[in-house]
This record gives C-alpha cells, sequence and structure tokens, in this order.
C-alpha cells in the first residue's frame, strides 16, 4: 500500500474515463509522427546541458515516453500522445538552409545559413540551452557566426537564451543586429517583471515545475517538455518591426515581415523566407489549441484579432510557401498541408471567439460557458487543434473576462469572503470538518473528484491543518491530473496534490532578475509596485535625478502615497538633486548593492531624507505563499 503522501496509483473510475476517451479519438491525419522526424540530421551526444543551478535539461527524463507507445492508465492517451511527439529530439533540416533544434528546450531554435554567419531565430529559454545547441548546428552544419537574431515575440522562452549564441559586445559592435516586433522590450519587462513575483510563483503550476517526470507526474506542457531548470537573460533589440510587408535583407537572406500585435503575445510577428518558401508562423500557430490566458497570468489575448492575423498570413504569404515552421512543435510541409493546418488554425481561434461571446451573450456566466462549450468534431478529429495547452474550458473563460471582466453580474459574487473567512462558514454550515470530510470521501469513491477538491477546499482554508482533508483532496487533485489531456491542467492538478502533502508553498524565487536593458522609467516602475503606501503616508518628496551613463534627467515625486515620474526633466523646487548612473540603480532593484552604497557611489546634493523615505520602505518579494491552502 502507498504511504499517505506517496502518489496513487489511477483509480477504477480514472481508468475507465481514460479508456473511453481513448476510444473517442479519431484522427483524420495521422502524419504528426513522420513530420515530427523528417529531417533528423544528429541528436545531441548526450541531450544532457549542466547550467549554474546543476542539471538545466535531460532529455532521458523522457525515455519513458519514448520506450512505450500505450498509455498507461494514468496518463490521458491523447496527452501521452503529444507528449511522445515532443520527446523526439534532435537537429533537423526544415528547408533548404534552415534547420531547427527541437526537444532541447520548451521551445525550438531556427538557424538560416546567411552569407556571413548565422540568423537565429528565438534563442529559447537559458543560454545552457541555447549555446548547446548552437554548438550542435556549428559541429554537424559547419561553424558559422552568428550575424543576427530575431525574436518573434516577448515571451521569455524566445529570448532569455541570448547570451548564450552572442554577447553584449558583439551587438554593441554591430556585428549582431537583434530584430523584434515594435513594442518588445516594453512587453517583455511589463509581463516578466512588473508581475514577475506572482506569474513566477503560478509558473510552478502551469508547467508542474517540482513535479517529477513519469506516468505518475510530468508529462509535457503540450508546446514541448518543460521549462529548464536556468535563468534566462536579455538583450534589447537593435531594430523594431512595425510594418506588415517590411521587407529586409539580413544576411544576404531576404525576409518578409508580418506585425501581429495583440495575438499569442502583445509583441509578436511571423515572417517569410521567399527564396526559401518558408513562412515562420511564431507562436501564432502550433500543434495544439494554445492559451487565451495562460495559468501564470498574462494579458488576456485577443482572439478574435489572432485568427484575422492568420487569415491575413494566408493571404499574404500562404500561395508561395512549401513549409510553415513555429517556434514550438514541429513544421508542415507542402503547400496543400501549411494552408489547411493554417486555416484550421485560423478558425479554431474565431469559433473560440465566437461561441464564447454568442453564449455570454444570452447571459451564461464563464462557469456556464465552459461547461456547455464542446469542441466540434472539425477541430476534435485534428491533432493541432486540441487542448494539449490552452482548452475551451478556461479559454472561454478568457474571452468572457477580456469582454466583460471578473464578474458575472450576480450580486452574490461582488463581494464574497475570502477563501478562509467563507470556508469556515461553509464548514459550520455543512456540520463541521469531519462531516465534510466524510461526505467528500463517499464522492471520491463515486469517482466525483471535481465535487471532492470543491468541498474539501472549504476545509482547507478554513483549518489547513486538517490532515485527512489534505490528503484526501491531495488524491482526488491527483486523479483529476491523470485523466486531464491539457498538460498545464495535469501539472496544476498534481503540483496541487504535491504541496498539500508535502506543505510547500515556493521556493522563494522572488522578483525576477531585473536587466540592464530596462529604461530609467521601467526601473522606476519597479520602484513603484514595491513603494509600501502605509510606510509613506502623509510623505512628499521631488527628487532630480540624473543619469550619467545614459545621459538622462527625471524627476521622481511621491504624493498622496504614490510615486509620479516627469522623464526629461529637472525642476528647481526639488529637495534633493542625486547624480548616479541607471546601472548602479538596477543594481539596488537587484539587490547587489544597499541603499547606503548606492547614495555613496553618487553625488548628492542636498538632504538624502527624501530618497530613503522613498527607497528605505521598499517592499520585497519572497515568492512563498499559498495557492492551495492559505
Amino acid at each position: 500500500m502507498p504511504e499517505p503522501r506517496d502518489p496513487k496509483p489511477a483509480s477504477v473510475h480514472t481508468t475507465r474515463a481514460n479508456e473511453a476517451f481513448g476510444a473517442t479519438l479519431r484522427f483524420d491525419d495521422d502524419g504528426d509522427w513522420e513530420r515530427a522526424t523528417r529531417g533528423l540530421v544528429t541528436t545531441h551526444p548526450t541531450g544532457a546541458f549542466d547550467g549554474p543551478l546543476g542539471t538545466a535539461w535531460d532529455v532521458a527524463e523522457y525515455d519513458f515516453l519514448r520506450d512505450e507507445e500505450q498509455a498507461p492508465a494514468s496518463v490521458n492517451p491523447s496527452l501521452w500522445r503529444q507528449g511522445r511527439l515532443n520527446a523526439v529530439h534532435g537537429l533537423f533540416e526544415v528547408a533548404d538552409g534552415i534547420w531547427q533544434c527541437r526537444g532541447y528546450d520548451i521551445s525550438n531554435i531556427t538557424f538560416i545559413a546567411g552569407t556571413d554567419g548565422w540568423i537565429i531565430i528565438d534563442p529559447l529559454t537559458t543560454a545552457t540551452t541555447a549555446s548547446a545547441c548552437l554548438e550542435l548546428a556549428n559541429t554537424n552544419l559547419g561553424e558559422r557566426p552568428v550575424t543576427a537574431v530575431i525574436y518573434t515575440h516577448s515571451h521569455a522562452d524566445h529570448y532569455g537564451g541570448i547570451l548564450g549564441v552572442t554577447s553584449h559586445e558583439d551587438v554593441d559592435a554591430g556585428n549582431v543586429r537583434i530584430l523584434a516586433p515594435e513594442g518588445f522590450l516594453r512587453e517583455a519587462v511589463s509581463e516578466n517583471l512588473i508581475a514577475g513575483p506572482i506569474m513566477g510563483r503560478r509558473a510552478f503550476y502551469q508547467f508542474g515545475m517540482l513535479v517529477t517526470p513519469g506516468p505518475f507526474g510530468h508529462i509535457d506542457c503540450g508546446l514541448g517538455k518543460t521549462i529548464p531548470r536556468a535563468m534566462g537573460d536579455l538583450i534589447g533589440p537593435t531594430e523594431e518591426i512595425s510594418v506588415t510587408g517590411t521587407e529586409l535583407d539580413i544576411d544576404g537572406v531576404r525576409v518578409v515581415f508580418q506585425n501581429t500585435p495583440g495575438t499569442e503575445a502583445p509583441a509578436e510577428m511571423n515572417f517569410m523566407f521567399p527564396d526559401h518558401r518558408t513562412l515562420c508562423i511564431a507562436e501564432n500557430c502550433t500543434h495544439t489549441l494554445h492559451n487565451a490566458l495562460p495559468f501564470r497570468g498574462a494579458q488576456v489575448r485577443n482572439t478574435l484579432d489572432w485568427s484575422k492575423y492568420i487569415q491575413e498570413a494566408i493571404e499574404v504569404f500562404v500561395d508561395a510557401t512549401d513549409t510553415v515552421f513555429s517556434t514550438h512543435n514541429w513544421p508542415r510541409f507542402g503547400n496543400a498541408d501549411a494552408r489547411r493546418y493554417l486555416e484550421q488554425q485560423r478558425d479554431l481561434y474565431r469559433w473560440l471567439h465566437d461561441q464564447s461571446v454568442r453564449l455570454m451573450n444570452h447571459g451564461n456566466t464563464p462557469r456556464e460557458i465552459a461547461e456547455q462549450l464542446e469542441m466540434p468534431e472539425c477541430f476534435a478529429s485534428q491533432s493541432h487543434t486540441r487542448g494539449y495547452y490552452g482548452t475551451i474550458s478556461h479559454n472561454s473563460k478568457a474571452v468572457y473576462q477580456r469582454y466583460i471582466g471578473w464578474y458575472d453580474g450576480n450580486p452574490a459574487n461582488l463581494n464574497p469572503h475570502t477563501p478562509e473567512a467563507g470556508g469556515a462558514r461553509y464548514v459550520e454550515a455543512m456540520g463541521g470538518a469531519d462531516q465534510v470530510v466524510a461526505k467528500a470521501r463517499t464522492s471520491f469513491d463515486e469517482g466525483d473528484y471535481r465535487w471532492v477538491v470543491e468541498l474539501l477546499n472549504h476545509v482547507v482554508f478554513a483549518e489547513p491543518d486538517h490532515e485527512e482533508a489534505r490528503l484526501l483532496q491531495a488524491d482526488a487533485y491527483e486523479q483529476l491530473g491523470y485523466q486531464a489531456e491539457s498538460g498545464p491542467w495535469r501539472d496544476s492538478y498534481l503540483m496541487g496534490a504535491l504541496e498539500l502533502r508535502t506543505g510547500m508553498k515556493g521556493l522563494g524565487l522572488g522578483i525576477r532578475a531585473v536587466s540592464d536593458e530596462l529604461t530609467v522609467e521601467m526601473l522606476f516602475d519597479l520602484v513603484g509596485i514595491r513603494l509600501d503606501d502605509a510606510a509613506v503616508a502623509g510623505e512628499t518628496a521631488t527628487i532630480n535625478w540624473r543619469f550619467t551613463d545614459v545621459g538622462e534627467d527625471h524627476v521622481l515625486g511621491l504624493d498622496n502615497c504614490a510615486l509620479h515620474l516627469r522623464p526629461d526633466r529637472h525642476v528647481a523646487e526639488a529637495s534633493v538633486t542625486i547624480s548616479t548612473t541607471k546601472a548602479r540603480l538596477a543594481d539596488l532593484l537587484r539587490g547587489d548593492i544597499d541603499l547606503d552604497a548606492l547614495l555613496a557611489d553618487s553625488t548628492v546634493d542636498g538632504d538624502d531624507g527624501p530618497i530613503r523615505t522613498i527607497f528605505g520602505t521598499l517592499d520585497s518579494f519572497s515568492g512563498i505563499f499559498g495557492i492551495v491552502e492559505p
């Protein structure tokens, strides 16, 4: 018998559910395995890469997927299939002069042979994985210097490995061009720094980062295996693309761009290599239904515009396209296959948008819409439109949120109690915690796991030390995870089970690395989100800042418990002027130096009290807080 805190096998209800689910899978196109393995040049000799935190990536962790075609009872058979496809790894030829490394990060890195060197598309999440893939390409395709890097969009798994393929020095010297869509740096900062602490904590659930790979653990993220265990970096773009139809010569290679803002990322672009008849569709089309709102958090994506931009790509590029590749999963080959793939992806996001809005306008709430919407057979029969990453359920709620917001219109939900306060009242109304647990155990034995976790959520938030409730809820989360087709759903359920069994509340990552690429205004935005309003109540300040390394003047003000910034200004009424560098301010916000060190390294004209008022009371974020418990 397993110990109470050990993973449990699939229950009879889960086994039957997965068997029934598998019996419904009828894909019209079963060519994914050929596509995923086509053009293999070589595999990495070990597939294991060491990083600063230990092993950053090891393909051997997923050998269990390669060894078994049949899904075990503890894994949804559709997710098992996707996991096996994403476990294929190596260096692949995509088209003449274009290669990809896949399976060595959650994302793909693409190499295009230019006249003088490599043009690289999306240098992965970390320098560790990116440098290993560049070495693999150089070893097997002939060594070339990197002459250009293209960021398709503003998500960290598409730029974080930049220092694995180039350096600040080479970029500053003009040896390497870095191209990105308009607004790239602003959006990368907004998503990864301003909301970094909460997003980083929630990402552990979305990607199952502490869930051990295996039949009872992590299988796949839908887009790829998992996130590498190493931090990313950032070098800002040297050129931004703002106009669709822009054509550039990049190291002798013609590239035609399509700007697609507000699709899968706030700043994103597709682009065509006309001489190669090959289209990079970025992450706007992958081999899964994507997220309209990921579990980690982000801006809600505009699924209507998303669909329209795919249609624009079809009109502008497809007649001259033989190959379509994405920055995740595997390519599509041949004009007919490429066209049909893009058309189905286009229609998927339009259907999701239109049907969610239709039901919304009938007065349905997000939960009701999610229960009513069923994927039509035209999408269910195509593997690339199924919910391995996003799902119809949570994406329809995101569409609702984009238009209507969090409130469903029912005044009972306008100002509910907190989970702790509400949980205590629910538990009391149901006769006490032991009574609720008894009812939940009966529902567990009947296989009604959704109801079990809803019931026991009240007990855990009312009495977080109630051991029986915690362990039973963990067991129910686990069975829900075993049944999930979506990788993030499985990982979120299994992370919930893990934390209930162990009491873990995060790893204390805090705010993500503050890059020197940030502008002064961006750095002061980070100061603002750390300002403790209670600590500065009644205080005012006006501070002139001069940043000598970037030649900028700013006025930072404090009033009404909030900061305000006036760029490109100095004012006579300021009580103090500080002359320092942007780099030192970034060091302070990173925690590399303290306030006394900053002041000692700076020229301060006037009383430094206002500076200490603001910077001496900044809040800090540990990243350690409860999700499935208080």
